[in-house]
């Protein structure tokens, strides 16, 4: 691989985290640019750019530990062989969200990782909006608790391996129930696992799939005011086709969303207690089975 063609990848990279991935969404390229291999890609060219640099002011480059820098990537060899799966580390992370800083510290931006893994991204996500929680509602602790929800809500993820969707999950579960200094208890803690069982789906983001088989569908959370909140399920497949319906110049230009992109199911505003009973149904449900 030459250096020009990881310039170009790394180019790329910067134009998705800039909002322009709906482009990629209408051609095969697109599949690329979200695998991780290409991520990996980068995170070598990043290195090798660092050292090039060094070596060019003449500073002296630190030692690396290779060891650790394996271990904070892969799980396994085989996993790597088997699924190509490989971790982004903490670094890049927050240099990739940093590109979108504004929009990683607005509570309700929505943010999809269709290759999540055990979550470094949405983790990271979280973590800076219930930052910007505490600097706007941190004073109420109703509102705290409402938009608290709100950023998790606004949090979603496609992972293919069960023990990364699960693992994905507690993480940000952890993250949330520290922040707010809640147990399992509060009705809190139980909407924010049923909002994650629903956002977190375990499926193939390439083919558009949980592992039933059966079309990914996703829940648009609304906070309506009041301790309410609204509730819209969405086929993945079909938000995925935005871009193309709104490109100028298609038969579709003119058409607003709301009429091409209608949910599949719409519920009746609920509370935080009664999102939290949603989740002990679904336990109850699995006991029986």
């Amino acid at each position: 691989m030459t250096y020009s063609a990881f310039v170009g990848d790394l180019l790329a990279c910067h134009g998705l985290m800039n909002g322009q991935q709906a482009s990629f969404l209408q051609t095969d390229d697109w599949h690329y640019y979200r695998s991780d291999r290409f991520w990996f890609r980068v995170l070598i060219l990043l290195r090798a750019l660092s050292y090039w640099n060094n070596q060019r002011h003449n500073r002296s480059r630190p030692p690396v530990d290779s060891s650790q820098f394996n271990m904070s990537l892969v799980k396994s060899k085989q996993r790597v062989a088997d699924h190509g799966e490989v971790f982004t580390p903490a670094w890049m992370v927050d240099a990739m969200l940093d590109l979108v800083k504004n929009e990683t510290e607005r509570i309700d931006a929505r943010f999809l990782e269709p290759a999540c893994g055990s979550g470094n991204f949405l983790v990271r996500i979280l973590q800076r909006k219930l930052a910007a929680v505490e600097i706007k509602y941190g004073k109420s602790e109703f509102e705290k608790r409402q938009y608290a929800l709100l950023s998790i809500m606004c949090s979603y993820g496609i992972e293919l391996l069960a023990d990364n969707v699960a693992e994905c999950r507690a993480n940000l579960l952890v993250v949330f129930a520290e922040y707010m200094n809640i147990d399992e208890s509060d009705n809190l803690y139980g909407a924010a696992e049923y909002v994650l069982s629903q956002n977190i789906v375990h499926g193939d983001a390439l083919r558009m799939q949980a592992v039933t088989g059966e079309p990914i569908t996703f829940a648009e959370w609304g906070y309506v005011g009041k301790g309410r909140f609204q509730r819209r399920d969405f086929r993945y497949d079909v938000l995925a086709q935005m871009s193309s319906y709104s490109e100028e110049g298609t038969l579709f230009a003119d058409l607003g969303k709301h009429e091409i992109f209608t949910p599949v199911q719409t519920y009746p505003t609920m509370t935080l207690a009664e999102i939290a009973a949603m989740f002990v149904q679904i336990e109850n449900n699995a006991e029986a089975v």
